[in-house]
């Protein structure tokens, strides 16, 4: 079996909310955080971009204070696709210039980065906010020890088998995402990261400069 990829999703916006079914949810939770620290003027990164769900979701607040979107984009046929607020460049957010800015958003990102380098990443954005900033993450993180990991595990099957995707299709991507996925450790956002969401193995973070 190959390994799966973004490049050859046909459907991504669609694929991720029937994998995911709280996604739109967490997207606007996304979006409500954000607004708290993107000052007037202030400067936007959302890395791993996709399509542009993030920068879609804080359009008003961007226009409202006249604040910078730079979406960043590795993949080709995603970057091509993305239609939202902002600039977005086709770049790998590893070698990325990054500039001084008050937040960064990863979406799902850091579970699609080399183990070896996310926490560096991490540490290298917060060195960059600008007092008053924030970095915002969401992902899937390593799933308790026990019986409570098989409940996580069941938790996030039953989600998407409620969402009509078929238990075939579900295992084959779990397949293919071997050694492409890695949840994150939480020790890998630093200290300071506050949890405000969790649905099974997925969890997001504010993280304050």
């Amino acid at each position: 079996m190959s390994d799966w990829t973004f490049e050859t999703l046909p459907d991504f916006d669609r694929h991720v909310r029937a994998h995911l079914p709280w996604y739109d949810m967490v997207t606007d939770a996304v979006a409500l955080v954000a607004r708290h620290y993107i000052p007037p003027g202030g400067l936007v990164y959302d890395i791993g971009a996709s399509t542009g769900n993030v920068g879609r979701a804080i359009g008003a607040t961007l226009e409202e204070r006249e604040a910078r979107l730079v979406a960043i984009e590795p993949c080709r046929n995603l970057a091509r696709r993305y239609q939202a607020p902002g600039s977005v460049v086709e770049a790998d957010a590893l070698a990325f210039d990054f500039a001084p800015h008050d937040v960064s958003i990863l979406f799902l990102t850091l579970m699609f980065l080399p183990v070896a380098e996310r926490a560096a990443l991490v540490a290298r954005l917060r060195r960059l906010l600008r007092p008053g900033g924030a970095l915002i993450v969401v992902d899937k993180c390593m799933p308790p020890a026990g019986y409570e990991a098989i409940v996580h595990l069941r938790l996030t099957l039953a989600g998407k088998v409620r969402a009509g995707v078929s238990a075939e299709e579900i295992v084959e991507k779990e397949i293919a995402l071997s050694g492409v996925q890695r949840p994150i450790d939480i020790e890998e956002l630093g200290p300071g990261a506050l949890e405000v969401f969790r649905f099974g193995d997925f969890a997001a973070w504010i993280i304050p400069a």
